[in-house]
């Protein structure tokens, strides 16, 4: 009976190895998905904007005389709206920057109060990466604990205007 015993206490922990080597796996394919939807968003920026210059090359080549300088060529003004200037900065408006931070930025933009969701929204469309399993709920957690936000409803947010400081600290 104690052989069987010993037997079942090995296959227990063989089961919870198993068991934890699996979470640690499906985490590293978690991580690994989220890296691979990364890059094709930043591919498909990089061939959006490579078909745009490219357009924008050859308009700007029927656009210039036939008997032009090679140095005058890239001073073709064009009236097309720089399409990849466009693109590149509204993925990556806040690349780089705290979830505060660029909430700050969106704030201002926006000049009223904000939701958590749509702020979730237009942060990850900036470029902002936000771990975790909810996060809206970080976004409000991460603004609620920041003196230069306030609630103003469930989850909604605004700016706190800075009153200025006056020299001399009087009236």
């Amino acid at each position: 009976m104690e052989e069987l015993q010993d037997i079942l206490a090995g296959l227990n922990q063989r089961i919870n190895a198993y068991k934890i080597k699996l979470q640690e796996l499906q985490k590293k394919r978690d991580r690994l998905d989220e890296e691979i939807k990364t890059i094709k968003k930043y591919l498909e920026l990089a061939e959006t904007l490579y078909r745009v210059e490219q357009e924008k090359a050859r308009v700007a080549a029927k656009q210039s005389p036939a008997g032009e300088g090679e140095r005058d060529k890239g001073k073709v003004s064009l009236d097309v709206p720089d399409q990849s200037q466009e693109i590149l900065f509204g993925r990556t408006k806040y690349l780089g920057m705290s979830v505060p931070q660029a909430a700050m930025v969106l704030l201002k933009e926006a000049a009223t109060p904000m939701h958590a969701k749509e702020m979730y929204r237009k942060l990850v469309e900036g470029g902002v990466r936000i771990r975790g399993k909810t996060p809206v709920t970080s976004i409000a957690i991460s603004l609620r604990r920041d003196k230069h936000f306030r609630k103003v409803a469930p989850n909604t947010f605004e700016l706190v205007e800075e009153t200025p400081v006056t020299p001399g600290g009087g009236t």
